[in-house]
């Protein structure tokens, strides 16, 4: 399924999905969502990518590699639930800080550090699995 139409519309379609992705992250404390499901999307992005290109594309397209990707999610997400700790409050215990950004104040989280964390960790491991499946399959 490498056809001339599939391989002119991945990029856009994957841009599209990486967008959506990161939408589906930002709405998922409020509402349903967070960082699994926005991380199988882009993930899923990268597939079609990779399906569409190869595999040598969509590794440039990512700069690191995907498990190192998966690592710093995992120290995010733990760090996420570390602070707490520092803070002398429950473990996972949601904290929020409201700093101001050009006039605006803006809420940030630990829970969202947290799903962010869970985000790159979804991302980095199936996008792994992904091009270890796809390289075997160039050769």
């Amino acid at each position: 399924m490498n056809t001339l139409i599939f391989r002119t519309i991945a990029p856009f379609l994957t841009a599209l999905m990486v967008l959506f992705s990161v939408f589906v992250l930002l709405r998922g404390h409020n509402e349903p969502g967070g960082g699994f499901i926005g991380g199988l999307i882009a993930a899923s992005a990268l597939a079609i990518y990779g399906i569409a290109c190869g595999v040598a594309p969509v590794r440039r397209a990512i700069w690191f590699h995907p498990m190192t990707i998966a690592a710093f999610g995992l120290f995010i997400a733990c760090v996420a639930g570390l602070l707490s700790i520092v803070l002398a409050v429950p473990f996972m215990t949601g904290l929020w800080i409201y700093p101001v950004f050009l006039g605006v104040e803006v809420p940030l989280s630990t829970v969202m550090l947290f799903d962010t964390g869970v985000y790159l960790v979804v991302v980095g491991a199936i996008t792994s699995i992904a091009l270890a499946l796809e390289e075997r399959d160039d050769i």
